[in-house]
Parts: C-alpha cells; structure tokens; sequence
C-alpha cells in the first residue's frame, strides 16, 4: 500500500496522484544497457568462442562478464527503486508530497495553507510532459520536485480543492 493511501485520515479521500516522470530512468537506463550490452555480453560471447583459452583465463573472463551483467542490472534497479519512492498526491484536505524508500522525506500541507504552487517547464519537458514543481506555504520556505509527471495537472488539481473549501 502506499504511503498517501496508508496515512488518509477519516473522510479524506484522494483527489489525483502522480509520480516522477519515465525521464528521471533515463540516465540509468543507458549505463545500466552499456554494462549489459557492451562489455558484460561482448565478453561472455568472446570467452565462449574462443578456443585457445586456458581455463583460468575462462573463469576470470566469465566473472568479470558477471560481475558487469550484475552491475547493469543493479543501475537499472536503482532507477526504477528512485522513480517508484517518490509519490505525490493531491487529497480533498491536503497536497502529500514523500520521496525516499530507507530515508523518506514528506511534506504534507493542509490546501489552506498553499499560499502558491510554482510550475516550470524547459521545452523537452513541455514536450514530453515532465516540470518542476515549487510549492510554497504561508510563511514557509519554497519546496521543489524536479521532473515531476505532468506537472500542470498536479497544480491545476490542487487549485481546484482549494475552490471547493468552505
């Protein structure tokens, strides 16, 4: 279950949710695909072919092949761990921002209490639909979330709670 759904309180509900966009992988996808495809599988393939190799010269080859798969899939996990720890929600009492897994960070701030929520885009975030988000309470400090999805969403959200409170 997730933090926001688990930490509701009575007759709070949730609104909309979002999450870091697929961009955020990115980095991690494309070091963790060169430590699988390049070195890790390119050696494994040249230690099984080749026939005038002693075995000693075999087994280093084939650990370091693993040790380099292993790594491409560790990046790869870290990713998605990083991308998959960070949620944020927008409830009809209260915008829940948390980030983390082990260490957790959350902001949690009462709709009456959002004095502004600041919302930039570069051109390729635009395009592909990712911002940063500041959001700033009365009399606090600014909080911003780079590369979250659809960032005009989550601000339009919050601004329509804020309509309906009495």
């Amino acid at each position: 279950m997730s933090y926001v759904h688990s930490n509701l309180v009575p007759g709070e509900k949730v609104i909309y949710e979002t999450r870091l966009h697929w961009i955020v992988m990115l980095g991690h996808m494309a070091v963790g695909c060169l430590l699988l495809a390049l070195p890790g599988a390119l050696l494994l393939y040249y230690a099984r072919n080749q026939s005038g190799i002693d075995s000693t010269e075999l087994h280093l080859m084939e650990g370091g092949a693993a040790i380099l798969l292993i790594s491409g899939l560790v990046v790869i996990l870290a990713g998605l761990v990083r991308r998959n720890a960070t949620e944020m929600a927008v409830t009809n009492r209260r915008v829940v921002i948390k980030t983390g897994l082990a260490s957790r960070k959350t902001i949690e701030m009462l709709l009456n209490k959002v004095e502004s929520i600041e919302v930039s885009e570069t051109t390729v975030g635009r395009m592909l639909g990712y911002g940063t988000i500041v959001v700033i309470g009365t009399g606090g400090t600014p909080e911003p979330f780079h590369k979250v999805a659809h960032p005009l969403q989550f601000r339009s959200q919050v601004q329509q709670q804020i309509e309906k409170l009495p």
